[in-house]
């Protein structure tokens, strides 16, 4: 793999902490701000809706500019939105700053995976877009228990000053080592690429994207709250654990790049099956500390598997037009399911059945993603051979 790949997983890992760490600062969140672990947990959510409302937009007018320069550019959003939350006064300026590091993320993602499947030969596309996301699988690993363990003995505002040093560190790399574009994009009619997303096999891949990792975030938004009220551990065993769940990640999001690169098809299927029959699991064995650790590791594993197939199954359907919007519109189309998971998990901890149940209920979106799959491919019957 090329070295200008390592650098956009350096971006991505920036990112990846600023996404994930908030996970195991909820209690200490909402504690300081005197919000419900629920109210805590939309933190999550108005990130999410942020990369939804970011990534079309952003790639939209950031269509004609160099993509060295575009990526600097959300890099410097993401550090201004993590220097806020440091700041944050209240919980609805933290809302604010977090909505405000979120714009930047779908894009980076979106333009970065273009750029990483240009970098490899066609049979290494999926596993390039693997080799970039690894910066999330490692920033799971080192970024959120450190993150978290930190917001315990320090509080949470000097979690967010790490993640905006974090967030230099990844700017410098970039400017470095990411090469100057060979010339600059014409960009295209963002009319007739918005044209070509709205097809039906694309938008029902999107769809897809939306329900496979709400079932994800419905319970890695609850992950601390549940480890502790549920599985019994303690709040300083929980960064330890989350370090099964990173590791669970990169594995995963390895294997799902590889499995892809060989039938795209079959492993968005079976990555959706096995992170269902987990999210199930789940519910039946979070009250046995050693399957409860066994569990989250295999629920980062499963979750994190579907990423570069999904992600790449929407770049195909585009076509090659308007390939950055699609593959922005995907970012946010995760986004979009971590915001659905976290808030359904939240109505079922506030409303429902409880904390117990948010698994079981997590496990019913990779089923109705798996229901939608299959209309995408009886819909586009080219994906038998295209794919």
């Amino acid at each position: 793999m090329p070295l200008a790949l390592y650098a956009l997983t350096a971006g991505a890992f920036g990112i990846g902490v600023a996404e994930f760490v908030i996970m195991g600062l909820l209690l200490e969140i909402g504690t300081d701000f005197d919000v419900s672990i629920a109210a805590a947990g939309l933190l999550i959510s108005g990130y999410a809706l942020g990369v939804v409302v970011g990534a079309p937009v952003l790639t939209v007018l950031t269509d004609r500019w160099p993509r060295k320069t575009v990526l600097l550019g959300l890099m410097a959003i993401f550090i201004a939105g993590n220097a806020a939350s440091v700041l944050a006064p209240s919980y609805g300026f933290l809302m604010a700053a977090r909505v405000l590091t979120a714009l930047a993320h779908g894009t980076f993602f979106g333009v970065g995976s273009v750029v990483a499947t240009g970098l490899v030969p066609a049979d290494r596309k999926a596993s390039a877009i693997a080799v970039m996301f690894t910066g999330l699988t490692v920033a799971t690993i080192l970024g959120v228990p450190l993150g978290t363990w930190i917001g315990q003995h320090f509080g949470w505002r000097a979690t967010f000053a790490a993640v905006t040093l974090v967030g230099l560190v990844a700017f410098a790399v970039i400017a470095m080592l990411v090469p100057a574009d060979r010339e600059t994009p014409e960009g295209g009619d963002w009319r007739s690429d918005l044209a070509a997303i709205l097809r039906a096999p694309v938008l029902l891949g999107l769809a897809t994207t939306v329900l496979g990792y709400a079932g994800v975030f419905g319970v890695f938004t609850y992950i601390a709250p549940m480890l502790t009220q549920i599985s019994g551990f303690s709040e300083a065993v929980v960064s330890p654990i989350l370090l099964v769940f990173g590791g669970g990640l990169v594995i995963g999001n390895l294997i799902g790049g590889r499995l892809a690169d060989r039938n795209l098809l079959a492993t968005i299927f079976g990555t959706l099956v096995t992170l269902a029959a987990v999210l199930v699991a789940m519910a039946i064995g979070l009250r046995s500390p050693g399957s409860a650790v066994v569990l989250t590791g295999l629920l980062g594993s499963a979750g994190f598997a579907t990423v570069a197939p999904l992600q790449m199954w929407v770049l195909s359907k585009a076509e090659g037009a308007g390939q950055s919007l699609a593959s922005s519109f995907n970012i946010a189309a995760f986004n979009l399911g971590n915001a659905m998971g976290a808030w359904v998990g939240g109505v079922v901890i506030d409303h429902g059945p409880g904390l117990a149940f948010v698994p079981l209920v997590s496990a019913l979106f990779p089923v109705a993603a798996m229901t939608v799959a299959v209309i995408a491919v009886a819909t586009d019957r080219r994906s038998l051979t295209t794919i």
